[in-house]
């Protein structure tokens, strides 16, 4: 991306401090209720807005003293996916045909466990995770430390969200559906080591900086590493109640008794690599795809025969929501650019810019017990294929708690540009997805 347009990101992100005069609530300390609405006490959760999809449940208490605690929670899921039609083949920007097997298949999907509390004061905790995903066979331990010097200033420590979208920065697990859309999981940044400053500028209105090694650790080691990091800013405002619920979720089942609005700018910059050796066709760096859903750092991804090495990635996006009376709108907008690429052989392009925006609807129809929704992406990318999709569901509360939750979604893809098995999209599929699923926080 062209130094300008970064220049103009952080212009963007000052003249937004200068105007707004507050921003979301953010974790104050582990322990601080919010008591602006009407709260499910049988599910209080943790602020959820520094460590993204590790932080804690309520779950119970198993030591408490003057020299630190130590708390036990967990998240669990099991689901059922079908993506139709079974067998397909479809073609990427490049006209050369790619085979789409659609999964039918039933897992226990995902399960987290987390040691958490406080040591020597209630200013520095910690989280210790014990993370595994049965779709990728993937189980690890990893955490991260805070220390919490005032309203204005917490440093964090570990494993963090790069700030790139809106659902790198709490909701998990309190989706509409069991995990995100089409339009959030295709550009978005993961999660990676690094350092987070956090903190209050005004009243409700909060800032974000991250510093970390790269888009995403996941399956990537220190060896393999290089010496630029990631950086990235976010701002959060909430101006009418100060909160957006537990973790900021996107469903409204405390049902508001007045409107509760948040909005959010969100800047990551990385200059990116494929970790290994160009001669291997596939990278270790499997964060970053094209719309086509083909990774950008495999072997061919731009050229026949030719690897990118590195690359920059700069992503923005804006998002906006609102709740009231168990309603919850909440959109946000994608602008990408992947430019400077240092590639082994000449390629047809030397950048990539992709916008796209996805769209989220819901409403409590029988208040505390069930909830329907509607969700639409779609993206304006560099290849001019336009993936879309549109679908939507239900989540029942059979215990009017966010502890258990009952869902069911169906929804209609067109060229799929979000792949892997850890989410509900494969690369290239256009057709429709059935998913039933149960999930648990404790």
């Amino acid at each position: 991306m062209p130094a300008k347009i970064l220049g103009l990101s952080f212009i963007v992100a000052l003249s937004l401090l200068a105007h707004l005069e507050s921003l979301a609530q953010m974790d104050q300390t582990p322990y601080l209720r919010d008591t602006t609405v009407k709260r499910d006490t049988t599910i209080y959760t943790y602020p959820n807005s520094a460590s993204g999809e590790f932080t804690p449940g309520k779950g119970f208490d198993l030591v408490r003293t003057k020299a630190g605690s130590l708390n036990i929670s967990i998240y669990s899921i099991i689901r059922y996916l079908n993506q139709m039609p079974g067998n397909q083949t479809w073609y990427d920007h490049l006209g050369r045909p790619q085979s789409f097997t659609g999964r039918n298949d039933i897992y226990w999907h995902r399960a987290m466990i987390w040691f958490s509390g406080f040591i020597l004061t209630p200013k520095l905790t910690y989280t210790a995770t014990v993370w595994t995903i049965m779709t990728t066979q993937q189980t690890l331990v990893y955490g991260n430390i805070q220390y919490r010097f005032n309203k204005y200033i917490t440093l964090a420590a570990g494993i963090l969200p790069n700030i790139s979208i809106r659902t790198m920065q709490g909701p998990f697990p309190f989706y509409q559906s069991t995990d995100r859309t089409m339009g959030e999981e295709s550009l978005r940044a993961g999660f990676t080591n690094g350092f987070l400053v956090k903190g209050e500028i005004i009243p409700r209105l909060y800032y974000s900086l991250f510093l970390g090694d790269n888009l995403s650790t996941l399956g990537v080691s220190a060896s393999k590493l290089t010496r630029t990091l990631s950086k990235g800013v976010g701002l959060m405002w909430m101006p009418t109640t100060g909160e957006y619920g537990p973790r900021g979720g996107l469903v409204d089942l405390e049902y508001h008794d007045k409107i509760a609005t948040r909005f959010g700018l969100s800047f990551t910059h990385d200059r990116d690599n494929r970790f290994n050796n160009t001669g291997t066709p596939s990278p270790d760096n499997v964060q970053v795809r094209m719309t086509d859903g083909v990774l950008f750092f495999q072997t061919g991804a731009l050229a026949d025969g030719v690897t990118v090495q590195e690359a920059n990635y700069d992503m923005l996006a804006v998002d906006a929501g609102f709740k009231y009376h168990g309603f919850n709108l909440q959109t946000e907008i994608y602008n990408r650019y992947l430019t400077k690429f240092d590639a082994d052989g000449p390629v047809p392009i030397n950048s990539i810019h992709d916008v796209g925006y996805s769209l989220q609807l819901s409403q409590m129809v029988v208040p505390k017990i069930l909830n329907v929704y509607l969700f639409h992406s779609y993206f304006f990318d560099e290849f001019k294929r336009h993936p879309w999709e549109v679908g939507g569901g239900f989540n029942v509360y059979p215990m009017k708690s966010r502890s258990w939750r009952l869902n069911g979604q169906i929804h209609y893809v067109y060229k799929s540009s979000a792949g892997g098995t850890f989410g509900l999209y494969t690369a290239g599929q256009t057709g429709t997805t059935v998913t039933i699923g149960t999930d648990i926080l404790l």
